[in-house]
Protein backbone atom coordinates (compact mmCIF):
# COMPACT_ATOMS: atom_id res chain seq x y z
CA UNK A 1 0.00 0.00 0.00
CA UNK A 2 1.03 3.65 -1.06
CA UNK A 3 0.28 6.98 0.52
CA UNK A 4 0.56 9.86 -0.88
CA UNK A 5 0.44 13.36 0.27
CA UNK A 6 -2.32 16.00 -1.31
CA UNK A 7 -0.90 19.51 -1.15
CA UNK A 8 -1.95 23.03 -2.30
CA UNK A 9 -1.02 26.05 -1.94
CA UNK A 10 -2.27 28.55 0.70
CA UNK A 11 -3.14 32.45 -0.25
CA UNK A 12 0.79 33.31 1.04
CA UNK A 13 1.64 30.53 -1.86
CA UNK A 14 3.02 28.02 0.95
CA UNK A 15 2.33 24.71 0.02
CA UNK A 16 0.17 23.07 2.63
CA UNK A 17 -1.12 19.46 3.12
CA UNK A 18 -4.80 18.92 2.61
CA UNK A 19 -4.60 15.08 2.99
CA UNK A 20 -4.36 12.07 1.85
CA UNK A 21 -5.21 8.95 -0.43
CA UNK A 22 -4.15 5.56 -0.39
CA UNK A 23 -3.08 3.11 -3.15
CA UNK A 24 -3.92 -0.34 -2.11
CA UNK A 25 -2.22 -3.64 -3.81
CA UNK A 26 -0.25 -1.88 -6.23
CA UNK A 27 1.69 -3.95 -8.55
CA UNK A 28 3.33 -3.23 -12.19
CA UNK A 29 0.38 -4.04 -13.68
CA UNK A 30 -2.85 -3.52 -11.36
CA UNK A 31 -4.62 -0.86 -8.30
CA UNK A 32 -6.84 -0.89 -6.42
CA UNK A 33 -9.40 2.06 -5.46
CA UNK A 34 -11.70 1.56 -2.78
CA UNK A 35 -15.39 4.15 -2.26
CA UNK A 36 -15.69 3.27 0.98
CA UNK A 37 -17.69 6.73 2.42
CA UNK A 38 -19.65 9.14 1.18
CA UNK A 39 -19.04 10.85 -2.53
CA UNK A 40 -18.56 14.68 -2.45
CA UNK A 41 -18.34 17.11 -5.15
CA UNK A 42 -15.09 18.89 -3.40
CA UNK A 43 -12.45 17.63 -1.78
CA UNK A 44 -13.05 18.26 2.53
CA UNK A 45 -9.09 19.73 2.57
CA UNK A 46 -7.87 19.88 6.45
CA UNK A 47 -10.98 18.02 6.97
CA UNK A 48 -10.30 15.22 5.20
CA UNK A 49 -8.73 13.00 8.10
CA UNK A 50 -11.61 13.18 9.94
CA UNK A 51 -13.44 11.42 6.96
CA UNK A 52 -10.66 9.13 5.29
CA UNK A 53 -13.13 7.29 3.38
CA UNK A 54 -14.71 9.81 1.52
CA UNK A 55 -13.86 10.80 -2.16
CA UNK A 56 -14.15 13.81 -4.06
CA UNK A 57 -13.34 13.82 -8.25
CA UNK A 58 -9.78 15.62 -7.24
CA UNK A 59 -9.45 13.01 -4.81
CA UNK A 60 -9.86 10.33 -7.75
CA UNK A 61 -7.61 12.68 -10.21
CA UNK A 62 -4.81 12.49 -7.74
CA UNK A 63 -4.81 8.90 -7.41
CA UNK A 64 -5.04 8.19 -11.21
CA UNK A 65 -2.23 10.79 -11.94
CA UNK A 66 0.25 8.32 -9.39
CA UNK A 67 -0.49 5.56 -11.83
CA UNK A 68 2.50 4.74 -14.29
CA UNK A 69 1.88 1.49 -16.70
CA UNK A 70 -0.84 0.07 -15.11
CA UNK A 71 -3.36 -1.75 -16.90
CA UNK A 72 -5.93 -2.65 -14.13
CA UNK A 73 -7.73 -1.08 -11.61
CA UNK A 74 -9.88 -2.96 -9.35
CA UNK A 75 -12.54 -0.18 -8.13
CA UNK A 76 -14.45 -1.23 -4.42
CA UNK A 77 -17.42 0.26 -3.30
CA UNK A 78 -19.18 -0.21 0.12
CA UNK A 79 -21.09 3.46 -0.17
CA UNK A 80 -24.06 4.81 0.43
CA UNK A 81 -24.16 7.65 -2.13
CA UNK A 82 -23.57 11.01 -2.35
CA UNK A 83 -22.56 14.07 -4.88
CA UNK A 84 -25.06 13.82 -8.04
CA UNK A 85 -21.96 15.48 -9.89
CA UNK A 86 -19.22 14.22 -7.86
CA UNK A 87 -20.32 10.88 -8.86
CA UNK A 88 -20.72 11.74 -12.47
CA UNK A 89 -17.49 13.24 -12.43
CA UNK A 90 -15.61 10.40 -11.08
CA UNK A 91 -17.57 8.18 -13.61
CA UNK A 92 -16.26 10.11 -16.21
CA UNK A 93 -12.38 10.15 -15.06
CA UNK A 94 -12.39 6.40 -14.75
CA UNK A 95 -14.07 5.65 -17.96
CA UNK A 96 -11.33 8.06 -19.43
CA UNK A 97 -8.67 6.05 -18.35
CA UNK A 98 -6.72 3.76 -20.38
CA UNK A 99 -7.21 0.54 -18.05
CA UNK A 100 -9.36 -2.35 -17.79
CA UNK A 101 -11.70 -1.27 -14.77
CA UNK A 102 -13.03 -4.66 -12.51
CA UNK A 103 -15.83 -3.01 -10.09
CA UNK A 104 -16.61 -4.88 -7.00
CA UNK A 105 -19.58 -4.29 -5.07
CA UNK A 106 -18.38 -4.94 -1.69
CA UNK A 107 -21.30 -4.54 0.68
CA UNK A 108 -23.68 -1.31 -1.15
CA UNK A 109 -23.71 0.88 -4.04
CA UNK A 110 -26.24 3.16 -3.34
CA UNK A 111 -27.18 6.32 -5.40
CA UNK A 112 -24.73 7.71 -7.14
CA UNK A 113 -22.40 5.13 -6.50
CA UNK A 114 -24.04 2.83 -8.35
CA UNK A 115 -23.47 5.24 -10.75
CA UNK A 116 -19.77 5.11 -10.28
CA UNK A 117 -20.44 1.22 -10.44
CA UNK A 118 -21.35 1.30 -13.69
CA UNK A 119 -17.37 2.91 -15.03
CA UNK A 120 -16.25 -1.16 -14.55
CA UNK A 121 -15.76 -2.87 -17.76
CA UNK A 122 -16.79 -5.76 -15.98
CA UNK A 123 -18.75 -5.56 -12.71
CA UNK A 124 -19.14 -8.27 -9.85
CA UNK A 125 -21.95 -7.70 -7.04
CA UNK A 126 -21.71 -10.56 -4.46
CA UNK A 127 -25.87 -12.15 -4.18
CA UNK A 128 -25.89 -10.69 -0.28
CA UNK A 129 -24.54 -7.36 -1.79
CA UNK A 130 -27.13 -4.64 -3.05
CA UNK A 131 -27.16 -1.90 -5.19
CA UNK A 132 -29.79 1.16 -5.19
CA UNK A 133 -30.86 3.37 -8.17
CA UNK A 134 -33.25 6.44 -7.42
CA UNK A 135 -34.59 9.74 -8.86
CA UNK A 136 -31.45 12.82 -8.10
CA UNK A 137 -32.35 14.98 -5.67
CA UNK A 138 -31.59 18.47 -3.99
CA UNK A 139 -31.59 21.43 -1.54
CA UNK A 140 -33.52 24.35 -3.41
CA UNK A 141 -34.53 28.08 -2.02
CA UNK A 142 -36.11 30.86 -4.16
CA UNK A 143 -39.01 31.63 -6.07
CA UNK A 144 -41.46 29.62 -8.23
CA UNK A 145 -38.96 30.16 -11.30
CA UNK A 146 -35.86 29.11 -9.51
CA UNK A 147 -37.70 26.07 -8.48
CA UNK A 148 -38.35 24.87 -11.62
CA UNK A 149 -34.75 25.27 -12.84
CA UNK A 150 -33.65 23.25 -10.18
CA UNK A 151 -36.26 20.51 -11.06
CA UNK A 152 -35.06 21.17 -14.81
CA UNK A 153 -31.18 20.78 -13.60
CA UNK A 154 -32.70 16.93 -11.74
CA UNK A 155 -34.63 15.66 -14.88
CA UNK A 156 -31.55 16.34 -17.02
CA UNK A 157 -29.63 14.64 -14.42
CA UNK A 158 -31.72 11.90 -14.26
CA UNK A 159 -31.43 11.65 -18.34
CA UNK A 160 -27.73 11.17 -17.61
CA UNK A 161 -27.65 9.03 -15.25
CA UNK A 162 -30.17 6.61 -17.08
CA UNK A 163 -27.96 6.66 -20.22
CA UNK A 164 -25.43 5.78 -18.17
CA UNK A 165 -27.08 2.52 -17.15
CA UNK A 166 -28.20 1.61 -20.32
CA UNK A 167 -24.56 1.46 -20.72
CA UNK A 168 -24.87 -2.17 -19.10
CA UNK A 169 -28.27 -3.25 -18.96
CA UNK A 170 -29.00 -6.90 -20.58
CA UNK A 171 -30.53 -7.15 -24.24
CA UNK A 172 -34.47 -6.68 -24.34
CA UNK A 173 -34.23 -4.44 -20.90
CA UNK A 174 -35.79 -0.81 -22.12
CA UNK A 175 -35.18 2.75 -21.52
CA UNK A 176 -38.40 2.66 -19.78
CA UNK A 177 -38.25 -0.52 -17.62
CA UNK A 178 -35.30 1.09 -16.04
CA UNK A 179 -36.20 4.74 -15.90
CA UNK A 180 -39.36 3.16 -13.84
CA UNK A 181 -37.01 1.57 -11.55
CA UNK A 182 -35.25 4.94 -10.77
CA UNK A 183 -38.47 6.14 -9.95
CA UNK A 184 -39.33 3.59 -7.71
CA UNK A 185 -36.38 3.61 -5.91
CA UNK A 186 -34.86 0.04 -6.20
CA UNK A 187 -33.16 -1.54 -4.26
CA UNK A 188 -32.13 -5.59 -4.91
CA UNK A 189 -29.36 -7.48 -4.26
CA UNK A 190 -26.57 -8.79 -6.93
CA UNK A 191 -29.02 -11.96 -7.89
CA UNK A 192 -31.78 -9.54 -8.50
CA UNK A 193 -30.00 -7.33 -10.39
CA UNK A 194 -28.40 -9.56 -12.84
CA UNK A 195 -32.39 -9.63 -14.12
CA UNK A 196 -31.92 -6.00 -15.61
CA UNK A 197 -28.36 -5.71 -15.86
CA UNK A 198 -25.16 -7.55 -17.36
CA UNK A 199 -22.81 -7.96 -14.14
CA UNK A 200 -21.16 -11.15 -12.48
CA UNK A 201 -22.84 -12.44 -9.21
CA UNK A 202 -20.45 -13.56 -6.67
CA UNK A 203 -21.09 -15.71 -3.55
CA UNK A 204 -22.37 -13.90 -0.67
CA UNK A 205 -19.51 -12.43 1.74
CA UNK A 206 -19.30 -11.13 4.61
CA UNK A 207 -19.43 -7.46 3.84
CA UNK A 208 -19.55 -4.26 6.80
CA UNK A 209 -22.78 -1.72 6.44
CA UNK A 210 -21.52 1.26 4.67
CA UNK A 211 -21.62 4.19 6.88
CA UNK A 212 -23.60 7.22 5.25
CA UNK A 213 -24.46 10.25 5.98
CA UNK A 214 -27.40 10.54 2.98
CA UNK A 215 -29.28 7.15 4.54
CA UNK A 216 -32.12 9.51 5.72
CA UNK A 217 -32.58 11.22 2.86
CA UNK A 218 -33.81 7.57 0.86
CA UNK A 219 -37.47 6.90 1.28
CA UNK A 220 -37.23 2.90 1.29
CA UNK A 221 -33.53 2.37 3.34
CA UNK A 222 -33.15 -1.10 4.73
CA UNK A 223 -34.03 -0.72 8.70
CA UNK A 224 -30.57 -2.12 9.45
CA UNK A 225 -28.63 1.05 7.12
CA UNK A 226 -31.45 3.62 8.55
CA UNK A 227 -30.92 2.62 12.02
CA UNK A 228 -27.15 1.43 11.78
CA UNK A 229 -25.23 -0.17 15.22
CA UNK A 230 -23.45 2.27 16.88
CA UNK A 231 -20.11 1.07 18.00
CA UNK A 232 -19.64 0.84 21.68
CA UNK A 233 -16.77 3.38 21.96
CA UNK A 234 -18.81 5.94 19.82
CA UNK A 235 -18.82 9.50 21.48
CA UNK A 236 -22.33 10.77 22.32
CA UNK A 237 -23.37 14.51 23.44
CA UNK A 238 -23.24 12.49 27.14
CA UNK A 239 -20.13 11.22 27.02
CA UNK A 240 -18.55 14.78 25.82
CA UNK A 241 -20.69 16.56 28.53
CA UNK A 242 -19.40 14.19 31.41
CA UNK A 243 -15.59 14.64 30.00
CA UNK A 244 -16.10 18.01 30.17
CA UNK A 245 -17.23 18.29 33.65
CA UNK A 246 -14.53 15.94 35.13
CA UNK A 247 -11.88 17.96 33.46
CA UNK A 248 -13.17 20.79 35.19
CA UNK A 249 -13.71 19.30 38.51
CA UNK A 250 -10.15 18.09 38.08
CA UNK A 251 -8.59 21.45 37.62
CA UNK A 252 -10.57 23.23 39.65
CA UNK A 253 -8.73 25.64 42.16
CA UNK A 254 -10.43 26.45 45.38
CA UNK A 255 -10.59 30.10 45.51
CA UNK A 256 -8.74 31.59 48.32
CA UNK A 257 -11.61 33.01 50.94
CA UNK A 258 -11.63 36.61 51.54
CA UNK A 259 -11.19 38.53 54.68
CA UNK A 260 -14.23 38.70 56.52
CA UNK A 261 -15.67 42.84 56.24
CA UNK A 262 -14.59 45.12 59.04
CA UNK A 263 -17.36 46.53 60.55
CA UNK A 264 -18.62 50.13 59.21
CA UNK A 265 -18.00 52.07 62.46
CA UNK A 266 -14.19 50.59 63.02
CA UNK A 267 -13.33 52.08 58.99
CA UNK A 268 -15.02 55.56 60.39
CA UNK A 269 -12.89 56.13 63.61
CA UNK A 270 -9.90 55.23 62.28
CA UNK A 271 -10.08 57.54 59.67
CA UNK A 272 -11.12 60.38 61.89
CA UNK A 273 -7.83 59.41 64.14
CA UNK A 274 -5.88 59.48 60.61
CA UNK A 275 -7.62 63.29 60.00
CA UNK A 276 -6.78 64.04 63.35
CA UNK A 277 -3.22 63.07 63.02
CA UNK A 278 -2.27 64.98 60.08
CA UNK A 279 -3.77 68.51 61.49
CA UNK A 280 -1.41 68.23 64.19
CA UNK A 281 1.09 68.88 61.01
CA UNK A 282 -0.83 71.72 60.10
Amino acid sequence: MALFKLTKRDRNNKLREVGSIEIRNQTDESADLCFFGDINSESLGEWQKYYPEDKAPSDVKDFLDQLENVSKINVHINSGGGSVFGGIAIYNMLKRFDAEITVYVEGLAASIASVIAMAGDKIVIPANAQMMIHKPSSMAWGNADEMRKEADILDGCQKVILNTYMQHVKEGVTEDTINDLINAETWKNGVEWQEYFDIEVSESSQAVAAASDFYGGYKKTPEDLAKPQEPDDKLTLDSIAAAVIDAIKDNFTAVKPQEPATDPTDDLERQKAEILEDLDYI
